[in-house]
């Protein structure tokens, strides 16, 4: 098994460790547009080879888009069409965004769309580029798999096998309920932690304070902060509609909090508290 990762951040260098790691490709094959970033995934050795997208095209068995969902809607009808040659249904093809409606959508009525596999593996840091990866960073966490009906079957035993190697829990789902249950827990959390940052930056002027007087519950609030807008920015353009909701019943919510300790209301903001204590029974 040759498996090129094009985007060597800090989801495909992860992957690109534990698969050569744990035995999953015997070689693993590198894609990535920063020079930079490039030579350091090749330094610190993410990768046997960093090689142009075509090149990985045509000598991989699977490849893995890497890279902000803008990039992966452009990138992955190209990696389709360049399926189109002898042998090559064998090839697979996924992808691993945090949202999908619209990659489920730019390759629909592509002849080769059965080759493709929709996955979102939920797992990462607030930090990105090469240097950000690590080996055990999907132990134990759960992998979307979307649209399975849409690819061929031998494709998905593939991509199972490759999560399974990762040590992911499996969770099947289409792309349109994926797309709104995102929005709930890993979007507006984003959301949040940039207004909160933001909120903090504008009235905290002094950031010797910011830093002293920041506590565990702030810093681990505020962390999500520190993510890429590169990364972020279409995330939330593709997901407008979910997040907009999402945002929508947070704001009613912020209001509630608002309006009675505005009144001094103390039972109020204790019932708030207490109702909200519920997700213990969720998250430990």
């Amino acid at each position: 098994m040759r498996v090129g990762i094009i985007g060597l951040g800090l989801i495909g260098g992860s992957m690109a460790i534990d698969l050569k790691r744990k035995g999953f490709a015997d070689e693993i094959v590198g894609v990535e547009s920063e020079p930079v970033n490039a030579s350091a995934a090749e330094k610190i050795g993410l990768v046997d080879r960093v090689v142009g997208f075509d090149e990985c095209i045509r000598q991989c068995d699977l490849i893995m888009l890497a890279v902000p969902v803008g990039a992966a809607v452009r990138l992955l009808p190209q990696v389709l069409d360049a399926f189109d040659v002898p042998d090559g249904e064998n090839r697979v093809v996924v992808d691993v965004c945090s949202t999908k409606e619209h990659l489920a959508r730019s390759v629909k009525y592509h002849p080769r769309r059965r080759q493709y596999v929709a996955t979102h593996p939920m797992a990462g840091t607030e930090y990105s580029g090469p240097w950000a990866a690590m080996p055990g960073l999907f132990d134990g966490h759960a992998c979307i798999i979307c649209d399975t009906e849409e690819s061929d079957p031998k494709a998905v035993r593939t991509v199972e096998s490759l999560y399974a190697t990762l040590n992911m829990r499996t969770i099947y789902m289409n792309s349109a309920s994926h797309d709104v249950h995102t929005a709930y827990v890993s979007h507006i959390s984003h959301v949040t932690s940039f207004a909160l940052a933001l909120t903090v930056l504008d009235k905290e002027k002094d950031e010797k304070h910011i830093f002293d007087l920041a506590s565990g519950g702030f810093s681990s609030t505020v962390r999500l902060a520190k993510s890429s807008s590169d990364m972020w920015t279409p995330i939330l353009s593709q997901n407008r509609d979910n997040v907009l909701h999402v945002m929508d019943t947070y704001i009613e919510k912020m209001q509630a909090f608002r309006k009675a300790i505005e009144e001094g209301d103390e039972d109020a903001v204790r019932g708030l508290i207490e109702e909200a204590n519920k997700i213990r029974r969720i998250i430990r």
